[in-house]
């Protein structure tokens, strides 16, 4: 069982679909390094060829993320990046591209804080389509995932290798959007899955739902991004473009020249490899 909120996403996996191929995903945070070049790496991420574009909420205690996306948040927090900018970039993304779907990503304090309804008009006025919000379980589903429905914003519930059948329906039950799948135990940046583990927990997971399947955690290169998307409907990569942004700052922690360019040049080569790997090919 899931919920229908028609967004962008779903538009998306639709045409995804009627090419036969799986989705490029990718994750970047908000702010990391600055504003202003966080702003070009978002707004260049579809024409490097990003399907759907998760963007970080940056938070001080980042606990189901590895260092990568750590110290990307404390660059971003360090250089002033707020919700409210975060909102922005959204907006300013939004005036040149009406079709690519963007999820915002991270916790439940920022949002918290900023105050749930507020956040929920302004993101969706900003053009938001999703929320992925990692330390919101199904139980807390009125905090902010019920609200998030009503205003038309796709919330999108995590499933790890650990989730089990019994527990997967409770899970699923007010999915949206697409699923996220964690394809190991652990933090962001780490281990990669095998693909007969993801081929066997994608089967799982499609008993259950209809919603696509986006498979991260542990995707670092164009061969690997096309693994998965050959097998699931969506890869997902997010610290090895984060290490991208991190290789190319100088001892100030300020961007270098050229950072933008070799960033969607490493999204460019991974399109390449999603776009290589026919769906169901593996």
């Amino acid at each position: 069982m899931s919920v229908s909120v028609e967004t962008r996403i779903a538009r998306r996996f639709a045409r995804l679909a009627r090419e036969g191929r799986g989705g490029l995903v990718t994750f970047s945070t908000a702010g990391d390094p600055d504003y202003e070049t966080s702003l070009a790496l978002l707004k260049g991420l579809p024409e490097a060829g990003a399907d759907l574009i998760e963007l970080g909420m940056p938070f001080s205690d980042p606990m189901a993320d590895g260092p990568a996306i750590q110290l990307a948040s404390g660059r971003a927090l360090k250089a002033g990046q707020t919700m409210t900018k975060t909102l922005d970039m959204v907006r300013t993304f939004r005036q040149d591209d009406d079709e690519t779907p963007i999820i915002l990503m991270g916790y439940y304090n920022p949002v918290y804080v900023y105050g749930v309804e507020k956040f929920l008009a302004d993101a969706k006025q900003a053009g938001v389509d999703g929320l992925i919000i990692v330390d919101l379980p199904p139980e807390e589903e009125n905090e902010l995932c019920d609200p998030a429905l009503e205003a038309g914003i796709n919330f999108i519930f995590l499933s790890a290798p650990t989730t089990d059948d019994i527990r997967l329906p409770r899970v699923m039950e007010k999915a949206s959007g697409f699923v996220y799948y964690v394809s190991i135990t652990g933090v962001t940046g780490t281990a990669s899955a095998a693909a007969t583990d993801i081929a066997d927990a994608y089967k799982r997971l499609k008993s259950h739902t209809n919603l696509p399947i986006a498979v991260g955690f542990g995707i670092k290169t164009p061969e690997q991004a096309g693994e998965v998307a050959a097998i699931a409907d969506a890869a997902v990569v997010g610290s090895a473009l984060v290490n991208i942004i991190a290789a190319n700052l100088d001892e100030e922690g300020k961007a270098k020249s050229g950072l933008v360019d070799k960033a969607h040049t490493f999204v460019a080569d991974l399109a390449k490899g999603v776009r290589s790997s026919a769906k169901g090919a593996a």
